[in-house]
């Protein structure tokens, strides 16, 4: 007779893992956060590499599922530059491929009011998602005719900073358009604002946001796509976001792998690779309103 007693167990929602290995051959297609999965925006995350090549081994297919705020080619030359090879991960997805798409295609209201002069906010050099669109750049409020917010101006910026700006922008009823709904990231051991705390200020002043990225439905369309033939009951989201990562995937009716290791390991008090305790987990994912179906201290098989 088989035992059920550690299928049961397994399938408690938030169960806390190991490894991947212990649920990898439940699953066929992975969805793969980038930034505090895989790596912090300087070196690979301990593990992260190994266990992409496990799942590379294993035969699965891997997305690569980024709220970073620029096309793909500069996704993968920022992987590329932190050491991520090129050989252990199949297709790459961002918001801003997502951004760019809507942009370039206008299939909705939305988008085809927002005009063709923009205002970006941003980091110098951030621009990719402008490429090869028929939109100028604007460098003054009063001619733009929407905000394009990718993220901080200086790296050291707050959401302070920006209050002066958004309040202007709300007076001239500027729509404006976030190509990474993050809050924040963590690079190395700093904490920097994204693009989407300043999106959620300008929306405190009332400001029109449309969103690009996890936890989004369209920007899971375009994986699903990338992840043809494959049912959505085999692919798994991976990520360290119950914001973004795991509440997309349970919006979108597929299952998660929450990396406590991330963005929310110092609000559990816990090092990335520490022992963790599941009474700990239950409080944040009720403080959130996210419950993954498994977690585990990184990205590691």
């Amino acid at each position: 007779m088989t035992n059920s007693k550690p299928n049961s167990a397994l399938n408690t929602p938030g169960k806390l893992l190991s490894g991947l290995n212990e649920i990898a051959d439940r699953y066929d297609g992975y969805i793969l956060d980038l930034w505090g999965t895989i790596h912090n925006g300087i070196e690979p995350l301990p593990g992260a590499v190994e266990c992409l090549k496990a799942l590379k081994a294993a035969g699965k297919d891997v997305l690569i599922l980024s709220n970073a705020p620029r096309r793909i080619g500069a996704v993968v030359d920022r992987m590329d530059a932190v050491g991520i090879p090129r050989t252990v991960y199949g297709p790459v997805l961002s918001s801003g491929e997502a951004g760019w798409l809507a942009l370039r295609d206008r299939n909705d209201s939305w988008h085809r009011r927002l005009g063709e002069r923009a205002f970006l906010i941003g980091e110098a050099g951030d621009e990719s998602i402008l490429q090869d669109q028929q939109i100028q750049e604007v460098t003054t409020l009063d001619e733009a005719s929407f905000l394009l917010c990718v993220g901080a101006f200086r790296r050291s910026d707050t959401v302070a900073d920006y209050e002066l700006l958004l309040a202007d922008a709300y007076r001239l009823q500027l729509p404006m358009m976030c190509v990474n709904p993050d809050q924040e990231v963590l690079r190395g051991p700093n904490r920097e604002i994204c693009a989407g705390a300043i999106a959620t200020a300008y929306e405190d002043f009332g400001g029109d946001v449309h969103y690009h990225g996890k936890p989004y439905r369209p920007i899971y369309d375009l994986s699903f796509k990338r992840l043809s033939g494959i049912d959505p009951s085999r692919i798994l989201a991976v990520g360290d976001s119950l914001c973004t990562d795991v509440a997309g995937a349970n919006a979108v009716g597929i299952d998660s792998l929450f990396i406590v290791g991330g963005i929310l390991a110092q609000e559990l008090r816990s090092a990335a690779c520490g022992d963790l305790r599941a009474d700990a987990l239950a409080l944040l994912y009720q403080k959130y309103g996210q419950t993954p179906n498994w977690a585990a201290a990184a990205f590691r098989w």
